[in-house]
């Protein structure tokens, strides 16, 4: 005998409270682990958020809800959904754990992709009209890469849901969507000493950490004492910090321990008899809140200004100084396996692509080099000079 499974809508209520405004209140029936109705109730919004029970119903919570209480008979739904719907559950259970990155998800979501896509249907999402979206947004082509990568990502989870059998944005591409607009700004030893001489501590020590290790300033921020194995002088990042929130590390590459040499390590046990003492033992504790600084402050108040008074710009940030490191690695002449391993990345492309700006002395020396070696011949040389000779006489 056919069963048929009941497509579940649920109602929406208006919910009054003693304090604040009045709000909108979903209420279902979801199956719980024993196979029993349970009666369910969300919050939507306030009613100045969504007017009306039409609006309520297009929320995100709702989506969200009724697409996953109705998964089990997606055909019927598969050309209705709206992407807002998918958009919804995918915040509700696929989001990174990682704040920085949900951080950023978030911000796609909202600003980009909600007010153009929400409310059109899965199967009239054409790669042509993303495309063209895509081109006209005013933003870095990299960042229409990542806003591209996101809806790419959101179409999968529909595919798993099966909400839909193909992903669109598979066809869509970004020009120049791997390219930066701007040169990564690279600091030469002599200037970054410059620098270190205008900052006080603990933002110096910050600095040299990252100026000696190439560590992500939420890796910096990260840091506890009980990282360090001074004896074996080694360092484990294990851990980051954005926003005040602990967090694990951007990739698996980048959980790994790292060399540390005396004369840092000298540093660090000066820099710990100072240091704020504090329960999780963090190495930059704040003295106001007993918590690890928040690195937009630093970098706005002390290392661009520093930056302006010794004359290297203002245009300077925390990830400068990743570059540099790598910019430095390449002049000691360190092998590529090498500095891929000591920046801890997941491929060699990364450091050689993204942090693969060498140093301009750097350069000069190895073209002074080569053109040593061309005239390295008395007779070119001889040459050389009589056609400079000559061609001084025709002008």
């Amino acid at each position: 005998m056919f069963t048929r499974t009941r497509v579940q809508n649920g109602s929406l209520q208006i919910k009054g409270r003693k304090k604040g405004r009045h709000i909108w209140e979903f209420r279902y029936y979801e199956t719980d682990g024993h196979g029993e109705r349970q009666r369910r109730a969300a919050t939507v919004g306030t009613r100045q958020e969504y007017p009306t029970a039409s609006a309520a119903r297009r929320s995100p919570v709702v989506q969200a809800i009724l697409l996953r209480l109705n998964a089990e008979q997606p055909g019927a739904a598969a050309g209705t959904t709206e992407f807002g719907a998918v958009i919804a559950r995918y915040e509700q259970e696929e989001m990174p754990e990682r704040y920085s990155t949900r951080a950023a998800y978030r911000s796609y979501i909202n600003n980009q992709i909600r007010p153009r896509w929400a409310h059109t249907p899965l199967s009239a999402v054409k790669p042509m009209a993303v495309e063209d979206w895509l081109r006209g947004l005013d933003l870095a082509p990299k960042t229409k890469s990542h806003v591209r990568s996101l809806m790419h990502t959101i179409f999968q989870c529909a595919e798993r849901w099966e909400l839909t059998n193909k992903n669109p944005i598979k066809l869509v591409r970004v020009r120049g969507g791997t390219k930066r607009l701007k040169t990564p700004r690279v600091l030469a030893p002599q200037q970054f000493e410059s620098l270190l001489g205008l900052l006080r501590e603990p933002y110096r020590t910050m600095v040299l950490v990252a100026g000696c290790l190439g560590l992500r300033v939420s890796e910096i921020l990260a840091l506890q004492w009980s990282d360090f194995d001074f004896p074996a002088l080694t360092l484990l990042v294990q851990r980051s910090i954005v926003h005040g929130r602990v967090g694990d590390v951007k990739t698996e590459y980048s959980r790994d321990s790292v060399p540390l040499d005396p004369a840092l390590a000298e540093v660090l046990v000066e820099h710990k008899k100072r240091s704020l003492p504090t329960s999780e033992r963090w190495l930059f504790a704040s003295p106001v809140t007993g918590k690890p600084y928040h690195q937009e402050e630093i970098q706005k108040n002390h290392i661009r200004k520093a930056g302006v008074a010794v004359g290297i710009g203002g245009d300077i940030g925390w990830h400068t100084f990743r570059h540099s490191y790598r910019s430095w690695l390449d002049d000691t002449g360190a092998p590529l396996s090498v500095q891929k391993e000591l920046m801890r990345h997941a491929s060699i492309q990364t450091t050689m692509n993204i942090y693969g700006k060498a140093m301009t002395d750097s350069k000069r020396l190895a073209h002074g080099r080569v053109v040593e070696m061309v005239l390295k011949s008395n007779k070119l040389k001889e040459t050389v000079g009589e056609n400079r000779s000559m061609a001084a006489i025709g002008s």
